[in-house]
């Protein structure tokens, strides 16, 4: 295990670590590594959770990259959501067509039923003027056994800016609240909100 007995405070340092670990193994190239990096995250103010980041699905290959890393991200995503014990977070963003999701079509075929399956939306904020992603929050578009959860993340820009995390949470608090589009939903919208309900699954 990388560094064990090391604890970090900084978010920032943690990143960074996370980066240069991904490079040793990967030796600086655009490759993906099946060798997890294993974080535990300390703070009253978290729930009781094990979260697995995987690679994003992806449709072609980039200059670096092996021809055959689609298949190879697509074969790593379903060696893990296969396993009955498994929580499924199809996350797709709200700004591409829902029926383009390789996420929701992916685990709709290892999990049929839907029994552990969460829909979460992400990028509402950044979708066209005059949209909203309302129809697929309210499970009109696509409905699924769990309600849909929207999320604002923090943007490359904030990360850049060092916002923080209570900071960004405020701010996406705000923007449900705040929205004539989603007001109505703010309860149950939020990384706050996704937490607690995944909590509740286990």
């Amino acid at each position: 295990m990388h560094l064990p007995k090391k604890r970090f405070t900084d978010f920032a340092a943690v990143r960074q670590e996370i980066s240069d670990e991904t490079d040793r193994e990967t030796g600086r190239s655009k490759q993906i590594s099946s060798v997890p990096i294993h974080l535990s995250i300390f703070s009253p103010n978290v729930v009781n959770l094990t979260l697995i980041d995987l690679p994003g699905l992806t449709k072609v290959a980039i200059e670096g990259q092996s021809e055959t890393i689609v298949q190879d991200i697509e074969n790593m995503v379903r060696s893990f959501i296969e396993k009955p014990n498994c929580i499924i977070l199809a996350i797709s963003p709200a700004n591409q067509d829902l029926a383009t999701s390789d996420a929701i079509k992916i685990a709709r075929e290892v999990d049929p039923k839907g029994d552990r399956t969460f829909g979460v939306l992400t990028k509402i904020d950044l979708m066209d003027k005059g949209t909203n992603a309302v129809d697929i929050l309210e499970g009109k578009s696509y409905k699924l056994q769990f309600p849909w959860v929207g999320v604002v993340n923090r943007s490359q820009a904030d990360i850049n800016k060092s916002v923080d995390m209570i900071a960004a949470r405020r701010r996406e608090r705000e923007y449900f609240q705040s929205s004539p589009e989603y007001s109505h939903l703010a309860h149950r919208m939020g990384s706050e909100h996704l937490g607690k309900m995944l909590s509740k699954h286990l």
